[in-house]
Order: C-alpha cells, then structure tokens, then sequence
C-alpha cells in the first residue's frame, strides 16, 4: 500500500519510525493510503533541515521571495482541481467546497506577494539633535505550523506563505487523517523555485506535535484545531519559550430578529450548518431565533434539506461524508442526547440515503429544535451536520445567551433593522461578527480569530496579525558622528 512519506530538503524522507497511520476515503470507508508517523529523531531531522535553510533564506532579497510567491500563486491556482481531488478523496468534502477552500488560501498567497511592503519599519528623523530612530522587521528563524484536517489546504496556507515571505522556514505537521495535500504544496513551492529546507513537510501524531513544541530550535508554534488542545499547544509552547498562536473550537451562533428575510436566513443556515459536512470552525451550529418566528423558519429550513443530496463528493453532490467512522459515531450520538434532553428531531441525518459506496462515513443534515441550553447538544462543539435551533424571547435574551458561552469565534445576526444590527456587533462578544453574512471569513488583508475559548495567545491568523507574528522588531538609534561631536558626560542621556 503507498505510504505517504514526510517531505524534508526538497526530497521524501522515510524517516526512522516503523509507525503508521491509516488514511481514509471516506467516500468509501476504505484505507486508501497509509502515513508515516515521526520519531523524535524525525522531528529533529527536520528541524535541523529548516534551520539549515534558513540563514541563506532570511538573506535573500524581498524582490526575490515576492518572485517566488507569486510564481507558487501562479503554479497553484492552474492547478487547483489537481489539488481539489486529493481534499475530496482524503477529506471527503464535495469538489466544489474543496476549489472554494483553494481560493480562500490564493487569498492569503496574494496577501503575501506583498511582502516588500509588509516588511516596511518606521522612521523618525533627528529625535535628537543629530539622531535618528528607524524600527525594522526580521524573521524569527525556524517556525512550526500545526494544521487540523477540516482544510487540509487553506489552514497551511493561511500560515507558511506569510511564514516564507517574512524569511523564515517552516515545519509543517498536517493532519494525519489527510496528509497528502501537505507534500504537493510543498513539491509545488519547490517547483515555484522555493530553496530545498524552507518548507519541511513532517506527519505524525502527538510525539510529533510534542516534539516542536519542546524543541529548542523551534522559535514559534501556530496551531488551529479544538479548543482543548489549543491550550494544551499554547501553554506548552509558552512554557518552552515560544511565540505561538492557538485557535480553538467554537459554537457559532445566528441571531435571527423578527423582521429578517427567513428565506434568506433559511437558505444561509443551510450554507453555514451543512457545508463540509458542518467541519467548519466556523459553520453555523445554533439559531437563536427571536419569537415568533421560529416555526415558520423552522419549516423553510426543513424544507430546503429535503432536497440535499448526500454522496461522493466526486459524484456532484452537496455533502459528502465525515472524515472517519469514529467522528461520524460521536456526531450520530448527540442526536440520541437531543431526544434524551427533551429536544424535537425535525430532520433526522442517522440513515440518509446516499449517492456513495454503503460502507462510507455518512450522516446526513440534521435539524434539531428547541434545544435546551444546558444539554451537551448546545453546549459542545459537535463538529458535525447537526444545526440546533434555540428559542428566546427577545434582541437582548439572544445577545446574552451567546455571551455566555466559553467561546467567541464567530457570530452571525440577520436582520434589517440597522440600528439593531450595529448595536449587536458593539453589544457581542465574538471575535468574527457578520452582518446578514453567515460565515464571516476575514478577508486575507484582515485577520482570522475569537475571543474567549476560540483564541490562546494575542496573535489571530494571516493579515497584519499573521506578519507580525512571524517576525520581531528590531528599533535602531543611529547618530553619525562628526568633529564637533565628543566628550566625556557621564549623565543620562537626555533628548536635545
């Protein structure tokens, strides 16, 4: 069976670990393909691998990183179906969602071909007589990237292109569940003229993830997956002495007010709760719906399930399945919870018909109403296509309901009433607030993250956050002496 090998000094690399993991199509509830796990001496090799690159990488001009930027952006964007087939077959997200994914990441390459100006310092002319104070940029040096398996693609990309720009080189540990869209960005970067040792390719499981943590050769940690494991990176990764950014799960919710569009709404909760399969950190898992219009919504939203297709993303479908047998097992369970807790199944995912080998990971779109704020269906991150409605009776016992949860990535209100609308992304406390938009993604020129539970550390993804997170600042007084300049004064040195 192929075994997907890690990917160090621009060639594959078996590394020393007798260890793999199996790698799913979940499509077909098959092994496809098996993965290597690293030893601690694997993660060695590929720190040494990057730290090797990096003092000749962290030379090279602006101009010519930009080059190579914009020829990787080129490389990926003609042949992104290339790249979609493998997330479908790894992942199992239909072929136009994973295209979708693609795009986003272009976003963040196109971010970076900016670099020249990213890297731009301050300066501050005679703030003393005759001395002058300019800031500047420079890389931090071996940096390492963990990437979860909901965006085998666009998480890498939101990090190493920023990453590589700044000058530094990367060790990327992706997700052993499909690990396979790693290796051929990475051989595509080679191909776009990126030097052999800036952007290492390393799979594993938690000796792997553990080992960069604890590395002393690993400068900073950026990391995207459930909140527990989150904290786990970031005060790990603190206690070793790194910069990191950790982003955690979330319960997103949509408010929805009296005098919103609910076809709109309808067809935005569909979009928000089921796409990839509802493994989005940002899908939408809750409607908060202001009375008395629930029923009414509740029936479009059904409604419009009614005619999703679940299947093979291969095949033209909506939804494909989840990513492994186990994850869909613990997803089913929380509709049994809802029915235990009192809730009312409206649409019920457990035995969907669907276009696709019988043994694949499937659960179809499910709806569940009234849902209690105190059952494990409210309050965990089920991850999964399972979209819960919530009843309140008031704008003000929404806003506090979504206060009140421990995480703070995302949030949604529909409505057209503006005044309402702009007291709500004031009055919230999310990291990611949309207006009549049910996913709000920062552009890549804005940055990506929560508050709360949703976000460890102070820095958020991509955007002006994600340069400043890859490199420090460096502030320079410089005063060019000439003859009328000397001394002694042994005086603290004073501004004239």
């Amino acid at each position: 069976m192929e075994i997907v090998n890690h990917w160090l000094n621009g060639v594959s690399f078996d590394g020393e670990s007798t260890r793999t993991a199996p790698v799913y199509d979940p499509a077909r509830g098959v092994v496809a393909r098996e993965v290597r796990l690293a030893t601690t001496s694997d993660v060695d090799a590929a720190v040494r691998a990057a730290r090797a690159a990096f003092p000749e990488w962290a030379e090279t001009s602006l101009s010519k990183r930009q080059s190579v930027l914009f020829t990787f952006r080129e490389l990926l964007n003609a042949r992104k179906d290339e790249l979609a087939a493998i997330l479908t077959s790894e992942h199992g997200k239909v072929l136009s969602d994973a295209l979708g994914e693609i795009a986003r990441g272009l976003e963040v390459v196109e971010f970076a071909t900016g670099i020249p100006h990213l890297m731009k310092g301050e300066y501050s002319e005679n703030v003393s007589t005759g001395v002058d104070v300019y800031s500047t940029r420079e890389p931090l040096g071996v940096v390492g990237i963990i990437s979860p398996f909901n965006f085998p693609a666009m998480v890498p990309l939101w990090f190493f292109p920023l990453a590589i720009a700044a000058g530094n080189t990367v060790v990327l540990k992706p997700s052993e569940k499909d690990p396979s869209a790693s290796v051929w960005m990475a051989k595509l970067f080679q191909e776009a003229g990126l030097p052999d040792g800036v952007l290492n390719v390393l799979h594993g499981d938690k000796v792997a993830v553990d080992g960069l943590l604890h590395h002393p050769d690993v400068a900073s940690i950026s990391f995207v997956g459930s909140t527990p494991i989150a904290k786990y990176i970031y005060e790990t990764g603190a206690a070793n002495g790194k910069r990191v950014q950790a982003l955690g799960g979330a319960k997103n919710h949509m408010l929805v007010l009296p005098d919103a569009d609910l076809d709109l709404v309808a067809d935005s909760a569909v979009n928000a709760g089921f796409g990839s399969a509802g493994e989005r950190c940002m899908a939408i898992s809750v409607l908060v719906v202001v009375e008395p219009v629930a029923d009414e919504l509740v029936e479009k939203i059904a409604k419009r399930m009614s005619g999703l297709t679940v299947g093979d993303g291969r095949r033209g479908c909506d939804m494909g399945p989840l990513i492994t047998r186990e994850h869909r097992d613990r997803v089913s369970g929380y509709i049994d919870i809802a029915i235990e807790d009192g809730a009312t199944v409206v649409v019920d995912g457990r035995g969907v018909e669907v276009n696709g080998e019988s043994d694949g990971f499937w659960l179809g779109p499910t709806l569940i109403d009234s849902v209690p704020t105190e059952s494990r269906v409210y309050t965990d991150e089920i991850f999964g296509p399972v979209l819960s409605i919530v009843r309140v009776p008031s704008y003000d016992a929404g806003v506090a309901l979504i206060n009140r949860s421990r995480y703070g990535n995302g949030t949604a209100i529909f409505t057209n009433d503006g005044g309402a609308a702009r007291r709500f992304q004031r009055e919230v406390q999310i990291g990611m607030v949309g207006i009549n938009v049910p996913i709000p993604v920062p552009v890549a020129y804005y940055s990506f993250g929560g508050w709360k539970d949703s976000l460890f550390g102070d820095s958020k993804a991509y955007g002006p956050d994600g340069v400043h997170f890859f490199t420090r600042q460096k502030a320079v007084t410089r005063r060019w002496l000439d003859p009328s300049h000397g001394g002694i004064n042994l005086g603290f040195p004073e501004n004239r």
